[in-house]
């Protein structure tokens, strides 16, 4: 469950998801550029046509996905955050690469449960994120209220082990009166979420323990 799976919002993100954590993701950007996983999210995104859209993206941390999207064309993203510790490093990068007015950080929104929090937009994105919210119906639906032509989202393996794993996880950050939780939803679940508010699925590939799921309006 490596980056994924998150405490009960809003409470325990930044505590989990901590500066040096941060700069650890941002020093494997800059050294390796995107994982495997992230790869296959941004080459959808692209097959969509990439070139002057704005691109939404749901917990992007340290914006390395989004950075990509303006590269290769998109006019504007925004990132919705709960947890602050990715600012400093996500600014960082931006500037480094020339890109800081084209992007828009929304810090300490829990869209899930205020979707006009931030505006409509052509693709929305969510990267090992689903697995780090109790509700992935409520999440699931504001990224396809969010979303005009698509949403693009990863999902961990889905199994017994994984499952396991979750329930051991908890356990442990319970007695340690840790708030961080694992969640292993269930995939079909996921994806219905989306076809039930007009989204149609187009796209499925693995990375690794990452199964990134495409869908488009329809």
């Amino acid at each position: 469950m490596d980056d994924c799976c998150a405490p009960q919002p809003p409470n325990g993100y930044d505590r989990e998801f901590d500066e040096r954590f941060a700069r650890r993701l941002a020093r494997r950007y800059r050294a390796e550029g995107l994982t495997p996983s992230a790869q296959l999210i941004l080459s959808y995104a692209a097959s969509l046509g990439l070139d002057g859209a704005s691109v939404l993206e749901i917990g992007g941390g340290i914006g390395d996905i989004q950075l990509e999207a303006l590269k290769r064309g998109a006019a504007h993203t925004t990132n919705v955050e709960l947890s602050s510790a990715y600012e400093a490093e996500a600014v960082r990068l931006l500037d480094e690469a020339g890109l800081r007015d084209r992007a828009t950080r929304v810090l300490g929104v829990d869209l899930a449960g205020t979707p006009e929090a931030v505006d409509h937009a052509d693709i929305v994105v969510l990267h090992r994120v689903v697995c780090c919210y109790p509700d992935y119906r409520a999440l699931l639906g504001a990224a396809a209220g969010r979303g005009t032509r698509a949403v693009v989202f990863s999902h961990p393996t889905h199994n017994l082990g994984t499952r396991v794993t979750a329930r051991l996880i908890n356990a442990w950050y319970s007695l340690t009166g840790n708030p961080y939780r694992a969640f292993a939803h269930a995939p079909d679940a996921m994806v219905a979420v989306l076809q039930d508010r007009g989204f149609e699925p187009r796209y499925r590939e693995r990375s690794g323990p990452w199964h990134i799921v495409g869908a488009v309006r329809a």
